[in-house]
């Protein structure tokens, strides 16, 4: 065991946390109205714990143990011989302790559930998303994890390249947060009354955060205080630099006005581009997909957005579900040593590589969309409903569902 290995991981797993509580929360909270902010970060918050014990019981032991090729087995259920703390003994994974790298893991699954409920926020019972939550990391996210890190996973095997998780966490949640959209139907008065952010500032510091906690999301994931460590680590500031001035330009260019909005989407957008390719390009790679992940995802809230014809509330898609496909792409070009990246030799086998990661972005794509469906539908059942009651929707979710309220007069 590498003591600084295992420092820098716990280290970046408080990062990934940061992300969720408060950094997510906070940015999904800012941008819907206020009668439902409440709503969104009790969402967030439980969606978070349900995908970690979960994680402890069945979860990592699926994604992360030798299996089949598409899900793992049931060796560390319950961390099981992972630890006997009597004798004081760690299994290891690599050069730190395997409870460590489970821990790390933990915290993304977690945020991938917490991330999805943007697409269907403002409209959904609290008890469905409950339900949901549980169904669809079963079995959406922990498959797609094994196939895509699992050693032994049909993705991994067929060399599709993933770094931090544009595939596993961010195409994932981008397309069950786009199908729960399609499910549940448009916001009462959607396209008829302005359904504005009710606090940029809190979404500005939630987005802030987010930024921050994504150091250890990626760096993280060389899994060792390392030189990748280092590349990822400049990579995630230098593409999402340039994601902002992207989307921030871009705005500018066609709306006549830069806004916050533009720029703190534009922050997360290059956040999601990079995920895959962190470790895998060279800075050159990382400023091209920054620039072009804010760009891209500017048409993808906007005319995308409309050609799709869903309320897709806080913009999973167009910014998680696009901006990890735009990623998950380039990290096949930029991956190449001739375009500055530490992989393939020459350019002559890129083409293969893009066909290997459009192989992993439409299994997410397909795996997540039929599974997400499968959820909504038997969460509906279970909960007499999907949806609430129009009433409900109208006065807001949080006094309706929680009894509290954000602000009082």
């Amino acid at each position: 065991m590498d003591k600084a290995d295992m420092v820098w991981v716990s280290v970046s797993t408080l990062l990934v946390l940061l992300m969720v509580t408060p950094g997510l929360a906070l940015f999904y909270g800012g941008l819907v109205r206020s009668k439902n902010v409440l709503s969104i970060l009790v969402q967030v918050l439980t969606v978070f714990c349900i995908a970690l014990v979960l994680w402890f019981i069945y979860g990592y032991s699926l994604a992360f143990t030798q299996g089949g090729s598409v899900i793992g087995g049931f060796s560390r259920v319950f961390f099981s011989g992972m630890l006997d703390l009597g004798a004081q003994k760690f299994s290891t994974s690599g050069s730190i302790p395997e409870l460590t790298f489970a821990s790390f893991q933990a915290t993304f699954a977690g945020i991938t559930c917490a991330l999805l409920i943007g697409g269907f926020a403002e409209r959904i019972r609290y008890s469905a998303v409950l339900v949901f939550t549980v169904i669809w990391m079963t079995l959406a996210y922990v498959p797609i994890a094994h196939m895509v890190w699992a050693p032994d996973g049909w993705l991994f095997k067929s060399g599709a390249l993933d770094f931090a998780g544009g595939t596993v966490v961010h195409i994932n949640a981008g397309i069950a947060g786009l199908v729960g959209a399609y499910f549940l139907g448009d916001r009462i008065g959607y396209r008829k009354e302005s359904m504005q952010p009710h606090n940029l500032p809190m979404a500005m510091m939630g987005a802030c955060l987010l930024w921050v906690g994504w150091f250890g999301f990626n760096a993280g994931s060389a899994l060792a205080a390392n030189q990748t460590a280092a590349l990822a680590f400049f990579n995630t500031l230098l593409a999402t630099a340039a994601a902002v001035l992207a989307w921030t330009g871009v705005e500018w260019l066609y709306k006549g006005k830069p806004s916050l909005l533009g720029g703190i989407s534009g922050m997360v957008a290059g956040l999601v581009g990079i995920t895959p390719a962190a470790g895998l390009v060279g800075p050159g790679g990382a400023l091209a997909i920054g620039l072009l992940t804010g760009a891209v995802c500017v048409w993808g809230v906007n005319g995308l957005k409309r050609m799709l014809g869903a309320d897709d509330t806080l913009d999973v898609f167009g910014i998680h579900g696009l901006g990890g496909i735009v990623g998950a792409m380039l990290t096949g070009l930029f991956n190449a040593q001739p375009l500055g990246g530490p992989g393939l030799k020459t350019m002559a086998e890129v083409p293969h590589q893009l066909w290997v990661q459009f192989e992993g972005v439409a299994c997410t794509i397909v795996w997540s969309g039929i599974v997400a469906l499968i959820g909504y539908y038997v969460a509906g059942k279970l909960c007499g409903g999907l949806r609430v009651a129009p009433d409900v929707e109208r006065e807001g979710l949080d006094i309706q569902a929680h009894g509290e309220s954000a602000y009082h007069r």
